[in-house]
């Protein structure tokens, strides 16, 4: 009889994206259950179709919601000592907060938290005091805390959350690597690009920038929009390619910042999409000023179809571009050094 491991994520886009594969792979050796929220209609059934696994909906939320936790709490402190689990295995802030903690209580031997990133970096205050202490309560429910950088490490540590043997990194870094059989530059025709730029009205010889994720603050959104404006003014035949979408009640943009992307007809939204991929293929760089990471699947793509990549100096990005090789690295929202960057880059690949 095979032991069960639960996976736990706050929401299904984490569940069946960030951990694309793992549920699948892992029910070779384990009965497999994975818990996320609802989310939007059908999510979950798809987890359960693409991955082969009983999904089970717990309501989370991303926010500080402290009624509506206790409550996610013990809805799965029952589920754990129902299912009696040999592993519960958490990603992402919140569920692994209420996971862990719910863990704990049902006494399950093995209690796993994935770390890909930490919100508490850019919070200050009362909520910086609040997002550490709820921190630290993780990673002392857990039994093992697996960040998925190196950098992450160094961060935990300067902040004392746990000691230094209740951490490990897997490999050099990531939480499901990347397939370069699927993120493959071949794959994509020139006839098929040529359509895409086409569908999207952008001409053949236009330089086209990348970024790909949440349209908020932390990703540096703002600073990327001011910079484009103003290599803008210079260069007219270079096109922004914003994919994702927006998080306005968590994390929004400045309202200027907002006002250009719906004004500026050198940049395009595409909303979320499922594959990223068609746009990596027609796009020349990307940019991703990102004030905060774990280790960014993001960038691991981009490099994977070929591109070069402007990120910031964090965590994360840093282990992945090294300067001047692979891409260019720039201090962390800095709009001139972001601008200059885009300026070198379109200069180097006119030269090529």
């Amino acid at each position: 009889m095979k032991k069960k491991i639960i996976r736990v994520t706050t929401v299904p886009k984490s569940l069946g994206g960030l951990l694309t594969g793992q549920l699948k792979f892992m029910s070779q050796y384990f009965e497999v259950v994975g818990i996320s929220s609802k989310g939007i209609k059908g999510s979950l059934q798809k987890i359960n179709d693409d991955e082969g696994v009983r999904v089970i909906p717990v309501e989370m939320t991303r926010k500080i919601t402290p009624i509506k936790d206790l409550k996610a709490v013990w809805k799965l402190y029952k589920i754990f000592k129902k299912e009696q689990p040999f592993i519960v295995h958490s990603h992402t802030p919140k569920a692994g907060t209420l996971s862990m903690l719910a863990a704990l209580l049902a006494r399950v031997p093995h209690r796993l938290h994935t770390i890909a990133g930490l919100p508490l970096v850019e919070a200050t205050g009362f909520k910086r005091f609040i997002l550490n202490t709820v921190e630290k309560i993780t990673y002392s429910c857990a039994t093992k805390i697996y960040p998925n950088s190196y950098g992450l490490v160094d961060i935990i540590l300067e902040h004392k959350f746990t000691s230094k043997n209740k951490l490990k990194v897997i490999g050099k870094g990531s939480s499901n690597g990347i397939d370069t059989n699927h993120f493959n530059p071949t794959l994509f025709t020139d006839d098929f690009k040529k359509d895409l730029r086409n569908k999207l009205n952008i001409p053949n010889n236009n330089f086209v920038f990348i970024f790909v994720g949440r349209l908020v603050t932390d990703k540096g959104l703002n600073e990327l929009i001011s910079a484009f404006s103003k290599l803008n003014k210079t260069h007219n035949d270079i096109k922004l390619l914003l994919v994702g979408g927006y998080e306005k009640e968590l994390d929004p943009l400045l309202p200027e910042t907002e006002a250009t992307i719906n004004s500026n007809k050198n940049i395009i939204t595409t909303g979320w999409v499922d594959d990223v991929r068609p746009y990596f293929s027609i796009a020349n760089a990307l940019t991703f000023p990102s004030y905060r990471e774990g280790f960014p699947n993001v960038v691991m793509q981009a490099a994977a179809m070929e591109l070069v990549s402007i990120v910031s100096n964090i965590n994360g990005c840093n282990e992945i571009i090294q300067n001047k090789e692979n891409g260019i690295v720039i201090p962390v929202k800095n709009q001139q050094a972001l601008y200059d960057a885009m300026v070198e880059i379109i200069r180097i690949k006119i030269q090529q």
